[in-house]
């Protein structure tokens, strides 16, 4: 097994639902970067990620972590990841302690010493229970059990979903100290912005499908945004990508190459308006 070998794989990826279809995903992972997966609810992200940790059967396509298959090698698999969503639960009333010793007797390879540092590091008290803690600080202590038990992958879903933007910087410079560390991480939002400030590569998944697989200085690099009041120009509507209706008239998504050659003032756009006009219906002007 290469140190450097993609800590998650995936070629083909298909999970049929009668009216959704996820559809033929393929993508790495880089390691010890941090990638987002983007796109809005009911785009498949999460069905992506069920379908990649076996939590449902997918209906085609192959899944490696480090080059090993989750049905064969699944102990070793589940020790090197960690999964934290927004929507997990734990004992409300079990005291966090009691959690982190149930989970302590699961792993062999449990460090006391990183539980601990971790635990202080995220200002977590061992006495204290679930329904005590803020969402942030339930974040942190899922992400406190995976790194004490030795996860190299964190796999996070919508992780700061629901959370103030206090604590959704908090979190997003704890992301980027596990990057530093050496930690891969796939994190699926629809929240852009948190991802504009850690993400060092981007996929983009509308209706199903991955429509782009780039870094994220590519992907912003990749568009321009027009700001035109009053009305579209002729000249630029064949080539919009999307349009959306603002106050003193239109915003129109160009790919940079044709920006230029309108000749038109444009600026880059942010991760949000890139997928805001992508992944609409064209506005009527």
């Amino acid at each position: 097994m290469e140190k450097n070998e993609a800590p998650l794989t995936v070629r083909g990826l298909t999970k049929v639902y009668p009216s959704f279809r996820l559809d033929d995903v393929s993508f790495d992972l880089r390691p010890g970067a941090i990638t987002g997966l983007i796109g809005r609810n009911g785009a498949g992200k999460t069905t992506a990620l069920n379908s990649i940790l076996a939590f449902t059967r997918p209906d085609g396509g192959d899944i490696a972590f480090w080059g090993m298959r989750l049905a064969e090698q699944a102990a070793e698999i589940k020790r090197r990841i960690g999964f934290v969503s927004a929507g997990m639960t734990y004992y409300t009333r079990k005291k966090l302690k009691t959690i982190a010793a149930v989970a302590r007797s699961f792993y062999p390879g449990w460090d006391e010493d990183t539980y601990q540092t971790c635990m202080r590091r995220f200002g977590l008290e061992e006495g204290k229970t679930p329904s005590q803690l803020s969402n942030g600080m339930k974040i942190k202590f899922a992400l406190a059990l995976a790194l004490s038990h030795g996860a190299e992958l964190m796999i996070l879903d919508e992780p700061t979903s629901g959370l103030d933007p206090v604590s959704r910087e908090e979190l997003t410079e704890t992301f980027l100290a596990l990057r530093d560390a050496g930690k891969t991480i796939l994190f699926s939002t629809h929240i852009t912005s948190d991802l504009e400030k850690c993400a060092d590569h981007i996929l983009f998944i509308r209706a199903g499908r991955l429509t782009a697989n780039r870094p994220m200085e590519e992907f912003a690099a990749a568009y321009r945004l027009a700001e035109c009041q009053g009305g579209v120009p002729e000249s630029m509507r064949p080539l919009a990508l999307g349009l959306c209706r603002v106050r003193d008239g239109y915003t129109a998504l160009l790919n940079a190459a044709d920006a230029a050659a309108l000749g038109v003032e444009c600026r880059v756009p942010t991760l949000d308006e890139i997928m805001v006009h992508l992944d609409r219906e064209e506005a009527k002007a």
